[in-house]
């Protein structure tokens, strides 16, 4: 796994893969892995020209998908949804990813439509319609992006489960806040800033470019607000759960 995937590593979540799909249901799936809330596994993307572009595919619990790309050893794109991967690898006819990208079963291609994989995908599309909950009942929340004192780069918070919510809401609240805070130990000052056209991905269930639905937007829930903080948000919404 590469260096930068650190970052996705289950040690903070809440959740084991294990509860996502069956033993029976990923039988075979080459490369698979369970984290916290995702399962990955090799993927790629053909065109007839340029051969087969490889990658890695996280499925998450909350129906985002992103693949991190390994075409060629120096290739440094990452988290791309799979219709960006699609692009990136040059396929001709790049209109339905869900058909031109596979996984490999049992030794053979099979395209995602064919496979148990989207199955959280489309849960959380189906329930995007005028509602900011996903298909688990837990509310979406988009990524946030913090701009650091020191080196002046921002940088995205994932805000997939409550600890990643309260280290973003912290950092949100510290004016002096840096990548070297404890909390925040994904990179450091010396990595690049994401290019502006990975940052318009925030990760909504309903579209990975949504700027704001009520899929991704949250103004307050259990997730992202915390009875030990004293910041008048929070004290607010506690004080509105209970009268």
């Amino acid at each position: 796994m590469k260096e930068k995937e650190k970052e996705m590593e289950s040690s903070g979540a809440e959740k084991d893969g294990d509860f996502m799909f069956s033993e029976e249901e990923l039988r075979e799936t080459s490369g698979l892995k369970r984290g916290g809330d995702f399962i990955e596994v090799t993927c790629g993307c053909t065109s007839r020209k340029f051969g087969d572009s490889v990658g890695r595919l996280r499925v998450f619990s909350g129906g985002d998908l992103q693949i991190s790309c390994e075409c060629t050893p120096g290739c440094s794109e990452d988290k791309l949804s799979p219709a960006v991967f699609q692009k990136h690898s040059r396929r001709e006819t790049a209109k339905k990813w869900e058909s031109n990208v596979w996984v490999i079963i049992k030794g053979k291609k099979v395209p995602l439509s064919k496979t148990v994989l989207l199955k959280y995908y489309n849960q959380a599309s189906k329930n995007a319609n005028g509602s900011h909950r996903t298909n688990k009942g837990r509310p979406c929340h988009r990524h946030e992006f913090i701009r650091c004192t020191s080196c002046n780069k921002e940088r995205r918070f994932r805000l997939r489960t409550k600890e990643e919510c309260r280290n973003y809401h912290d950092a949100l609240a510290d004016r002096n806040w840096k990548c070297s805070d404890p909390a925040y130990d994904k990179i450091t000052c010396d990595d690049e800033e994401e290019r502006r056209s990975r940052k318009v991905y925030r990760g909504c269930s309903r579209s990975p470019a949504c700027s704001g639905c009520t899929s991704c937007v949250c103004f307050g829930c259990e997730i992202c607000r915390f009875s030990d903080c004293s910041c008048q948000t929070c004290k607010d919404f506690i004080l509105n759960c209970h009268t």
